[in-house]
């Protein structure tokens, strides 16, 4: 127990401590920011200290937590259903090559569609309510879970899987030992990529639809010319995603391949 839990706090350390590189890109982004302040001034673009002065303000106000919370829950019930459905659909496909035939115009044909579009039919389909955005994160965010699974699944080695057989291993243990390992190497950037469109795609169908969440807030906040307030919600939503990325997502995905610190040289760290 001991062990395990010295072994937890090391990784948590070093998992912290990585986030320097990241961080110095977000002041990157910073510096830039600010020098188009410098440029086209505060009507057009307020500095990023005058927008967290903004987002501190909103952040005490009620009515934006239960804004946060309504645009957090349809984008979590959306990247669910995408990643379900998506991973389960393409993963299956990625076993039979007729099947992946078939399949992959329809995907195309998804995602050429504008997610405007579908936010248009699921305000025909579903009216001002959370389920067009949700119905939109779904078929927005889709086909990006199912071309991974479809891509994992597809990509295996089929000799280590053809090995696996030879020694009896049934359909299960070949799928969890020889297939998931690399599927889940296509799984986690399709899911990363997912989470920050159901974000996107959440906010957007709320302000069209004026179905309250962040959206609606950026959408009185556009009526009133409030640029300030309207960069401040638009920091938040991206602050939301950085936190579903590297809050959640990152650290699952780094657990659930250890196994790759096995094949790098001694003293190297990703």
């Amino acid at each position: 127990m001991l062990a395990n839990s010295l072994a937890f706090a090391g990784w948590t350390g070093r998992y912290v401590w990585s986030a320097w590189a990241g961080a110095a890109g977000l002041f990157c982004f910073a510096a830039a920011w600010q020098a188009g302040h410098e440029f086209y001034g505060s009507f057009i673009l307020p500095s990023p200290l005058e927008t967290l002065r903004a987002l501190w303000v909103i952040a005490q106000e009620p009515a934006f937590a239960t804004a946060a919370w309504e645009t957090a829950e349809r984008s979590l019930i959306g990247f669910l259903l995408a990643v379900s459905i998506g991973t389960t659909t393409g993963a299956i496909a990625g076993y039979s090559f007729a099947a992946m035939r078939l399949m992959r115009p329809i995907v195309t044909v998804i995602l050429g569609v504008p997610p405007i579009a579908w936010i248009v039919l699921a305000l025909i389909w579903f009216g001002s309510t959370g389920g067009s955005a949700i119905m939109t994160v779904v078929v927005a965010a889709l086909p990006i879970s199912f071309a991974g699974g479809l891509e994992g699944v597809a990509t295996r080695d089929r000799g280590l899987d053809t090995m696996a057989r030879a020694f009896g291993a049934g359909m299960w243990l070949r799928f969890r030992t020889v297939t998931a390992p690399h599927l889940i190497s296509y799984l986690f950037p399709a899911w990363t990529t997912t989470a920050g469109t159901a974000w996107k795609v959440t906010v957007m169908a709320e302000l069209l639809s004026n179905t309250g969440g962040i959206g609606g807030e950026l959408a009185t906040a556009r009526t009133l010319f409030d640029i300030p307030r309207v960069m401040a919600l638009i920091v938040a939503v991206v602050a939301f995603a950085l936190i579903t990325e590297y809050v959640i997502l990152h650290p699952i995905r780094d657990r659930l391949e250890r196994w790759r610190e096995a094949g790098l040289p001694w003293g190297v760290k990703r």
